[in-house]
Order: structure tokens, then C-alpha cells, then sequence
């Protein structure tokens, strides 16, 4: 059954017939570990308050502070914690299971996987051919080797996603390119830890996101939380498709390919809040101002630490944060979406903690996992895990 489709995204399930998108921690692309610093400088207003003098695209820095650590840098020793203990779930119904499910991004005009095989995937970027390291590529290569050894940029190093590594250009480079999505520009850029400014296979929960907005009838915008937003593709989405946005990342560098990609598409004028920030922390606060969001996006790294020595890790800290996220949904909330690169994890784990978070709230929880689609092929490579909640339609509700 078709999800979504949407010039490079689109989803296919699988499974029986029942009924059915980095602050805090560091971003997984580069940006500052979690959770840290204190109080942001905004005002205290909600997203549906915006102060008289807010300017869309504006980065607000939460206090001056120490550049957080780099991911880069070698992990120590995690601090001992107490396990959280979810609590009691409020009276309501349990949120159905849909079938697993896989989303697969078909290539488009500006990106394509191209081949991969014996633990590398070779890429279009936009003009570049690039090739990386990918675990999940087992299989085996189906171009020639000259195809390979043509590519503009290679990254060679530790096979692990956040393993040391350095870029290697056989003809000199820009370390950005414009490149696009649907309508929407932004950067293609070579950074460390072997990304490129934007994960491909989110196309097709970009496409996903953008049709629950934009036939949501709330009789307002709505108003949408990015949680370790890195660049802000999925920000630009949201707010294209008429959404208050406010985007969260630790990493000051994240959130400044943000501010460039807005001004690239042409949405300077749409209302996103560009917030540094630790995610925990910020929510924990919004959870105190009473603020609510209609949709939340969710995609942690493993592993992050902050200036203070403060860790993120995803096994440990992450039903803490979808506990918290919880408790910021409205009441008319349209989803609340999770993504993790963690592959050693299984989605049906994320799938029931899902569940078991939102207890109480009804609606239906959608897991599998993202992929991309070979160009001119039969295969597909699988990148990450997913789970998602969302309010039932009211043919599902009509069907129970």
C-alpha cells in the first residue's frame, strides 16, 4: 500500500492488513553534543505568541558559552544515571499497531544512489559523484570499477558514521553546491564525519510531513518542533507547507546552514525560530511555559557530549525525551515522528516504546525503515529506523 509519493519519496508497505522528519544531544551530522547550556535568550512566548518584533530566520543563541565538544573528538567513559521510569500513562486508548513498513526515496533530477556493494555506496550529489563507506551495503558492486574510481570525492576512513575519516578530492572542489528538492533549494556541502548537508532518504518523510500539514484544518498554522534539526531541510518543508516552525540544534554551525538554506529558497519570510540550543533542556522548559506544538520531529544521534561534560545516549535517554515530547503535543497534534541512525537497533523496539509513550492518546503508531532506491536497479539500500504516531483518520476511526 502506498504512503507517500512526492519527486523522491514515497513509502510501500509490508506486513499483514491490519490498519495502519540535529540540539541537545550533539546532531549526528557534525553538531554540538547534548544536553548543555542554560536558559535561551527569547522571549518567553510560546509559538503561537511571537513577540511584535520577531524576524523570521533570526538565530538565537542560548547564552554565551563554551563551543560545544566535536563528536570528533574520542568518547569517554558515559556518566552512571539512574534509569528513567515512565510514568503511569493517563486514561485513554492504546494507539494501534500499524504493519511494518518501508519508506523508499526514489532518485530525483539532483541525487541518485547510484551503485553499492562490499561496504561503499557511490552517489549523485547535484555535479558530483561521490563515494562513501555503508555498512549495510553487503552485496556487491554492479559497475565496472572504472565507474568508481571516476567519482569527484571520496571518503575514506572508519566505517562507523561518526568514525574518524578525511575527504579526498581528485580534482579540486567548492566545499558547497545549490542543489533542490521538490521546489525547495538549499546547500549540498562537504563536511566531516562523511555527510553532505542533508540525508536523502528523509525525502520520503518530507513528502509525508508536508501532506499531513497542509490538509490539517485547525483553523491556524501549525505549528511545528524540530528537534536536532541540523540543516533544516525538514524546517523548510514545514514552513512551505504553512507551518509555524521552530528549529532546535546545539551546534551553532547546524543552525547557520539553516539560516542559509532559508534565504537559498526564498522563505525568509516564513515563520521559523532558529534556536540554539540542548533539545532536553529546551523542552523541559516549554513543558513549564505551558507551550504546545501540533507536530514534533525527532532524529538524535547514538552518542553526544556537551562543553560541561553533559552525555546524550539514545538506549539510556531516549524514552526520557519522547516522554517529554509527549507532553508538548496539542491536543490537536497531526504527528509526532522519530528517526534514528542507530541500525543495530531493531524498529520493532522504537515501535513499542512509541506505543507505550503514547498510551492514553489513541491514534495509530507507523514503524519500519527509511530507504533509498537504486537508479535503473531492482535494489535497495536501507539507511535508517523510523517510528511515527498520529491521530487516526476518521475512516480508520469509522472501521474500529
Amino acid at each position: 500500500m502506498v504512503m507517500a509519493q512526492r519527486r523522491g519519496g514515497h513509502s510501500s508497505r509490508q506486513g499483514s492488513s491490519k490498519n495502519g522528519a540535529k540540539a541537545g544531544a550533539g546532531s549526528r551530522r557534525g553538531a554540538a553534543a547534548a544536553p548543555r547550556g542554560p536558559e535561551e535568550r527569547t522571549p518567553k512566548a510560546g509559538p503561537s505568541s511571537r513577540k511584535s518584533g520577531f524576524r523570521p530566520g533570526r538565530i538565537v543563541k542560548q547564552a554565551d558559552r563554551e563551543p560545544a565538544q566535536s563528536k570528533s573528538q574520542p568518547k569517554q567513559q558515559a556518566e552512571q544515571r539512574e534509569p528513567f521510569i515512565l510514568p503511569p500513562r493517563p486514561a485513554g486508548p492504546t494507539p494501534r499497531r500499524a504493519p511494518f513498513a518501508l519508506m523508499v526515496t526514489q532518485p530525483w533530477d539532483e541525487y541518485a544512489l547510484l551503485d553499492m556493494g562490499h561496504g561503499r555506496k557511490l552517489e549523485r550529489y547535484g555535479p558530483y559523484s561521490i563515494v562513501r563507506p555503508e555498512p549495510q551495503a553487503m552485496g556487491s558492486p554492479r559497475l565496472g570499477a572504472d565507474v568508481w574510481e571516476g567519482a569527484d570525492a571520496f571518503f575514506t576512513g572508519d566505517l562507523e558514521e561518526e568514525g574518524p575519516g578525511r575527504w579526498r578530492y581528485p580534482s579540486a572542489l567548492g566545499e558547497t553546491w545549490e542543489t533542490h528538492w521538490d521546489d525547495i533549494r538549499f546547500y549540498g556541502r562537504f563536511t566531516a564525519f562523511r555527510h553532505v548537508g542533508f540525508f536523502p532518504e528523509q525525502a520520503a518523510h518530507w513528502a509525508w510531513m508536508d501532506r499531513q500539514i497542509r490538509t490539517a484544518y485547525l483553523g491556524r498554522a501549525p505549528r511545528v518542533l524540530n528537534l536536532f534539526g541540523y540543516s533544516g531541510v525538514a524546517s523548510l518543508v514545514a514552513a512551505r507547507a504553512g507551518a509555524e516552525v521552530t528549529h532546535v540544534d546545539a551546534s551553532k554551525k547546524a543552525v547557520g546552514y539553516g539560516k542559509e538554506n532559508q534565504m537559498l529558497a526564498g522563505l525568509d519570510d516564513k515563520p521559523i525560530r532558529w534556536i540554539v540550543d540542548d533539545a532536553m533542556k529546551f523542552v523541559q522548559r516549554e513543558i513549564r511555559r505551558g507551550n504546545v506544538y501540533d507536530g514534533i520531529l525527532l532524529d538524535p544521534p547514538k552518542f553526544g557530549r556537551g562543553p560541561k561534560g553533559e552525555v546524550w545516549q539514545l538506549f539510556e535517554m531516549l524514552p526520557e525525551m519522547l516522554d517529554a515530547c509527549r507532553q508538548i503535543l496539542s491536543r490537536e497534534a497531526l504527528f509526532y515522528t522519530l528517526t534514528c541512525y542507530a541500525m543495530r537497533a531493531s524498529y520493532a523496539a522504537f515501535d513499542e516504546l512509541m506505543i507505550e509513550v503514547m498510551t492514553g492518546q489513541g491514534g495509530i503508531v507507523e514503524s519500519g525503515e527509511l530507504m533509498i532506491a537504486e537508479e535503473g536497479g531492482a535494489r535497495t539500500l536501507n539507511t535508517s529506523l523510523y517510528t511515527r504516531w498520529r491521530p487516526l483518520t476518521k475512516q480508520e476511526e469509522a472501521d474500529q
